[in-house]
């Protein structure tokens, strides 16, 4: 097995390759190409389907169940209140500067680390499956729900997003709603017609105060907000139409079909849902890597933020260094201590599940 201080320090030199190699959401192939050029310059087999890169561990058994290991190689877009070149890994005070660094370079890089050193054991109880996947932050079709169905016999996943390496056990999903509040166009001099905007504030206010009953133990409650609004043409017409949109964070207490079903029912406006496919997700307390994470002293939580577990259909854990507060902020930053400590915990992690 690989030596691990070698393994943090190469793995330090990648997150600088990375952060210097552009990868925003549905553009990620060259950042592709770097990591699947450093697994292989490492004696590591890999497989590309687009823009995102597979590697099975070299003593794969068809007869055995596989952990998946997952992170994602895209970022957003910089923030504009950078003081910082965010494509520079800047280093001072044991910090790595540079976008993408904490969401969600730094799990990759340890991900790869871990994986690495397991690669060529023998005699594991599970095999292992890397999986550094395209357009996590745009929930994209061609990142890791196109490459799933290849994938053979996932017992779990560990899902690699900022945690400070704390074990998430739920996460909430989410479901997008556009609204049409409708009306009758007139003349505002006249008060003729029937206005969509005030009809479009009545539902708003609905979405504002309401509360599911359920709430969830470790998500809390389902959260619901209007994020984006638009109605009328000019100021002397009463508009006919008016359009919002609504984020709701859905908790496992709630299907979406059940959430559109309430909405429907207390609402006039027209509501169609953008997509249903980013559920939430939960792992059951007696799963044996949350037993094997608890007795590493990891914390275990509900997540408020989303990721690819929304579309892993196994039970997953979602856990990585940095911290999730850095994420798509300005001069995002990823500790060298922290990669350290995440290549630890997740070796530590594995080998009390494989071996």
């Amino acid at each position: 097995m690989a030596d691990m201080e070698k393994l943090a320090d190469e793995s330090v030199g990648l997150l600088k390759e990375m952060i210097r190699t552009e990868s925003f959401s549905r553009q990620e192939k060259d950042c592709a190409g770097l990591i699947e050029n450093f697994l292989s310059d490492k004696g590591l087999h890999t497989i590309r389907r687009g823009n995102n890169v597979l590697v099975y561990n070299k003593n794969f058994d068809c007869r055995k169940k596989t952990i998946l290991l997952n992170s994602h190689i895209d970022t957003v877009k910089p923030n504009p209140a950078y003081t910082r070149d965010p494509f520079f890994p800047d280093e001072g005070n044991g910090r790595i500067y540079g976008l993408g660094s904490n969401d969600a370079g730094a799990s990759v890089v340890a991900l790869i680390a871990v994986s690495r050193y397991f690669y060529e054991a023998e005699n594991l109880k599970y095999n292992i499956c890397l999986a550094l996947t395209a357009e996590e932050e745009c929930s994209g079709k061609d990142g890791i729900e196109s490459v799933l169905p290849e994938i053979p016999n996932v017992e779990f996943a560990v899902v690699g997003e900022p945690t400070g390496m704390n074990m998430a056990v739920a996460e909430k999903g989410l479901l997008v709603v556009d609204c049409k509040a409708r009306g009758r166009a007139g003349h505002a001099a006249r008060q003729e017609g029937e206005n969509a905007i005030y009809r479009a504030m009545k539902d708003i206010a609905w979405f504002e105060s309401y509360k599911f009953p359920k709430k969830s133990e470790l998500l809390g409650e389902v959260l619901m907000s209007v994020t984006v609004i638009n109605g009328g043409t000019q100021h002397n017409v009463v508009p006919a139409e008016c359009d919002f949109t609504v984020d709701i964070r859905i908790t496992e207490c709630y299907t979406h079909e059940e959430i559109l079903g309430i909405i429907r029912e207390n609402v006039s406006s027209d509501v169609v849902p953008r997509s249903v496919r980013l559920r939430s997700s939960s792992i059951p307390e007696n799963h044996p890597v949350v037993i094997a994470g608890k007795a590493l002293g990891l914390n275990v939580f509900g997540s408020p933020t989303m990721s690819d577990q929304a579309l892993i259909p196994y039970p997953s854990v979602k856990m990585g260094p940095g911290d999730s507060s850095r994420s798509h902020s300005a001069d995002e930053y990823i500790t060298i201590d922290e990669i350290k400590k995440g290549i630890t915990i997740y070796k530590d992690l594995l080998d009390r599940i494989l071996k």
